[in-house]
């Protein structure tokens, strides 16, 4: 129960990777709120939140746009008002085109950059105004972690838009981090590999699932838990000295 009466934010948890970071921190005592547009489960299944609430956690669904400040600021002060802090802001939220740099219009490219590069901006950028007026427990006024991607450091394969919003990620959680550690807010990223989310899409094409299982040293891809359970590690009280780091969970791709 390391997260017990702290509340957390977490944004795209409806689907994906974001629902398997909200199931696990509130099975461990979270208050969570999924800051999503829909509560639709695009893998299918329960909606987030009536599953956590069904299984005893805690949790509350706001819809909204990361990309938009209104509804960012809307949805902190909400928490705050009803858990009387902000304990950790996950930054989540992204979306892809899939296009290399000569078929990817301007129009795309500002909305991949609107959510995967403005959005955790946001996201930091309310966070770090509600944290700095905390006060400090367990050696820190708050925690952020941002969902950033192994393609924030290698190319990503026909997505120009999505890696670079993903390099803008990485470098955000160092600056951020860099910025405020005297304040206290601790500031990390986490980096997923090849992770089965069972969204459809093009990553489930079987020529990009053989060509992951192959460069993946590990025996098997990645896991939406996978994630997960490294993301509960930075916003908890046990990565008390550990801030700026961008931690790669992709089964040795990026050490092979």
């Amino acid at each position: 129960m390391r997260f017990e009466n702290k509340a957390v934010i977490v944004t795209g948890g409806s689907s994906g990777i974001g629902r398997a970071i909200c199931k696990l921190l509130a099975s461990e005592g979270a208050a969570v709120t999924n800051f999503d547009r829909t509560e639709d489960v695009r893998e299918g299944g329960t909606a987030t939140v009536a599953e956590i609430l069904a299984s005893g956690g805690k949790a509350e669904f706001v819809r909204g746009d990361v990309s938009d400040w209104a509804d960012v600021d809307r949805v902190v002060t909400g928490v705050v008002s009803g858990h009387g802090r902000l304990d950790a802001m996950i930054n989540n939220a992204a979306i892809s085109v899939g296009k290399p740099l000569l078929d990817t219009s301007v129009a795309e490219w500002d909305q991949v950059m609107a959510v995967n590069a403005r959005g955790v901006f946001l996201g930091c950028k309310r966070a770090v105004q509600q944290m700095l007026g905390q006060d400090v427990v367990a050696e820190a006024r708050g925690r952020i972690v941002n969902i950033s991607s192994q393609h924030g450091m290698i190319s990503s394969p026909r997505d120009i838009a999505y890696g670079t919003g993903k390099a803008a990620v990485v470098y955000m959680t160092r600056q951020i981090a860099a910025d405020y550690g005297a304040q206290q807010i601790i500031c990390n990223a986490v980096a997923p590999g090849k992770i089965v989310t069972g969204k459809p899409g093009r990553a489930n094409d079987d020529d990009l699932m053989d060509y992951s299982n192959r460069r993946t040293p590990l025996p098997r891809l990645g896991r939406p838990d996978d994630v997960a359970r490294a993301v509960a590690f930075l916003a908890s009280d046990e990565a008390r000295y550990i801030t700026g780091e961008n931690l790669m969970v992709d089964g040795g791709w990026m050490a092979a």
